[in-house]
């Protein structure tokens, strides 16, 4: 490696600039110029001879795309890396098909600089080999094979970009084997992937999750790999290519890890022997992996975590309705009528998941009102009322101090709120009041309505639903109600 190079960097950004400058200085004996923007880099690049430039693409007064195109009229021999803090396909394709020859991704760490100028300046050496020594004809098949290579970098990063965007998606650890099993289906000509678990202290696994292009075998192909093929991949502990012949499948097994322990195996298979992997599907595949294993123990953690902590706060729930035995189970049966009408509605699954922990939670700031309120048996006196009125709010700080689940603590808040604007603790009116706390009123009257209680007893359920029907615009929304007793009619209500 020449110790002679000339580098020069340029980026609007005086701290780039500076370790630039402080890491060569340091560690090489490279000659360093920097510039802040594209012109003063081309007024440095006149009247020196540059090996190398790194450049940020969004500058003042001349871009780094505008830049790269005038140093190559300049010199078309000098190497462009861009240094991007937004490394879109668009971006790419851009920079590419200007001249550039590498990428930088910020932020970046220091000890990507010297391998990419070894890149680079070999890439350079090669180029300018070509020029001299070639002629013509040889040069331009030369051309046309370097430009096949950026076409095919640029699906490489494509699929890249596909996996981890995809990655970045997964909310939950088996969301995340589902997604590993179809990302192999898209990035690979595959006609089956499996990932299996391991269980026993690796002596046995389980398939948990299973793509097939044949949308009918699907479910028939995810019992099946061979055993001695798991035990190879799991023995060998590193992506193992087993090639199909006289009929057989080829596969791939490409291990995940949990601090260098295996903990699963992705299978991908190609079932027709005339087919095979290429390396390049070999490397993208563990590249799926490796990413996937980095998730899943935060994934796991998370997990963990957050069922810890809403079993503290359901035993939060259950110590209110031991307080109270006449409104026991009334909030999981609130949490299941809420979860019915959502449904019928056609609500995602992700806000039907916030009703289940809304639900399930909306009565637990009773746990800050007084015993000789929550149980009197009577009628209450206004003062009472109003320390039993506070219980929306109490709940719905809880859970504000979570910090994790916003929405549920609006619900929470809300669900005493009336369609005609008197209820509280907001006194919210109409479509001010969350779609999902209105959802929840009419579950939670209904079942405060059919269950005992310390001062009556239950009513019939026809009564009950007659009692939400009369309040239909004035303590409810409409159209929820309607929807409500169309689901009890058809006996589609879950208890």
């Amino acid at each position: 490696m020449n110790e002679d190079l000339t580098i020069l960097v340029v980026d609007d950004e005086d701290y780039i600039r500076d370790i630039f400058k402080d890491y060569f200085e340091t560690a090489t004996e490279y000659t360093v110029f920097t510039a802040c923007d594209g012109l003063e880099a081309l007024d440095i690049i006149e009247r020196e001879e540059i090996d190398c430039c790194f450049t940020d693409l969004s500058m003042p007064r001349l871009d780094g795309l505008e830049l790269t195109r005038r140093i190559h009229l300049i010199d078309n021999t000098i190497p462009v890396v861009v240094m991007t803090g937004n490394p879109t396909m668009d971006n790419a394709i851009e920079t590419l098909k200007n001249g550039v020859v590498d990428f930088l991704t910020k932020p970046f760490r220091i000890d990507q600089i010297l391998p990419t100028i070894m890149r680079v300046m070999a890439e350079r050496a090669f180029f300018v080999e070509n020029i001299l020594l070639r002629k013509e004809a040889e040069q331009g098949r030369k051309l046309l094979k370097i430009n096949q290579e950026l076409h095919q970098k640029i699906k490489e990063i494509g699929t890249i970009n596909l996996i981890l965007q995809k990655l970045n998606q997964v909310t939950t650890s088996q969301d995340l084997f589902d997604t590993l099993v179809k990302l192999s289906g898209e990035v690979t000509a595959c006609d089956e992937a499996h990932f299996c678990f391991f269980t026993q202290q690796m002596q046995e696994h389980v398939i948990i999750a299973s793509f097939s292009k044949d949308e009918d075998k699907a479910a028939a192909v995810a019992g099946w790999l061979e055993k001695n093929i798991v035990k190879k991949v799991a023995d060998d502990g590193m992506p193992c290519l087993i090639k199909g012949n006289a009929g057989n499948s080829t596969i791939i097994g490409i291990p995940l890890k949990i601090r260098s322990e295996i903990f699963g195996i992705l299978f991908a298979i190609i079932k027709n022997d005339q087919y095979t992997f290429s390396e390049k599907d070999i490397y993208i595949l563990n590249f799926m992996a490796e990413k996937a294993s980095s998730l899943v123990e935060n994934l796991a953690l998370y997990e963990n975590i957050y069922s810890n902590l809403f079993a503290t706060l359901y035993a939060f729930v259950e110590a209110i309705e031991v307080r109270d035995p006449y409104t026991k189970q009334h909030s999981a049966m609130v949490s299941n009528y809420s979860m019915s009408i959502a449904k019928a509605y056609g609500c995602s699954q992700e806000e039907i998941d916030k009703l289940h922990v809304a639900g399930n939670l909306h009565d637990i700031g009773k746990i800050g009102i007084p015993d000789n309120i929550l149980l009197k048996p009577g009628r209450l006196t206004e003062e009472e009322y109003e320390v039993i009125k506070k219980h929306p709010l109490i709940g719905s700080n809880i859970i504000g101090h979570l910090g994790m689940w916003t929405e549920e603590q609006g619900i929470i808040r809300h669900h005493h709120e009336r369609y005609d604007g008197k209820g509280y603790p907001d006194g919210l009116k109409g479509k001010e009041i969350p779609f999902l706390s209105r959802v929840l009123s009419v579950a939670d009257v209904f079942d405060a309505l059919t269950t005992d209680r310390a001062y009556r007893q239950k009513m019939p359920d026809d009564v009950a639903v007659k009692i939400i029907r009369e309040n239909d615009g004035s303590q409810f929304d409409p159209e929820i109600v309607s929807l409500f007793i169309e689901l009890y009619k058809k006996g589609k209500l879950k208890p």
